[in-house]
């Protein structure tokens, strides 16, 4: 369970939050991404917490924007799948920061059927680090959402979290 911290991701629209739920939820039954609960990503909020905060928002803005929201949320929720602590373990192949979407890819893609714009926004959410710029819209949208969560997240710029939709969705994950 996720502890009850950082973003208010409040449910103004039950609709969405359901639709939401139904995009995610077969990425989060599978034990590798809930393994992303086990490790730190910024501060005291671990990867799972980030990626979900990380998605919702893109998702929600990806609907405003009429952009692929499937895409979107999917992409997002697996975009830092490396699992491994990146403040003790450092990957072979270069710097966690240059290398990790690279690995994230390659977990999620190896999990699930990723369509070329899941692809993309996991590859390219760390531009400019990874020099290749994303190619696709909804991919720099979770490029910025990311970065913004990030800056929250590492100044503990705090928001409260409706936690119990995150806890629902994942619990609720397990059931079927």
């Amino acid at each position: 369970m996720l502890p009850a911290r950082y973003y208010n991701i409040t449910m103004k629209h039950e609709d969405n939050w359901a639709a939401y739920k139904m995009l995610i939820q077969e990425l989060l039954r599978h034990p590798q991404v809930r393994a992303m609960d086990q490790h730190i990503h910024h501060n005291s909020i671990t990867t799972l917490e980030h990626c979900l905060s990380v998605s919702y928002l893109s998702y929600r803005l990806s609907e405003k924007l009429g952009l692929d929201s499937k895409a979107v949320a999917r992409g997002a929720l697996l975009h830092d799948l490396y699992l491994y602590d990146w403040h003790k373990i450092k990957p072979p192949e270069g710097l966690h920061g240059f290398t990790h979407p690279g690995i994230a890819l390659r977990n999620a893609s190896g999990l699930f059927q990723l369509s070329r714009l899941e692809a993309d926004i996991i590859s390219k959410h760390m531009w400019p680090l990874t020099l290749r710029p994303p190619r696709y819209r909804e991919s720099l949208l979770v490029c910025l959402v990311d970065k913004y969560c990030a800056l929250l997240e590492v100044f503990h710029t705090r928001r409260k979290i409706r936690l119990e939709s995150f806890k629902f969705a994942l619990t609720s994950s397990n059931r079927t």
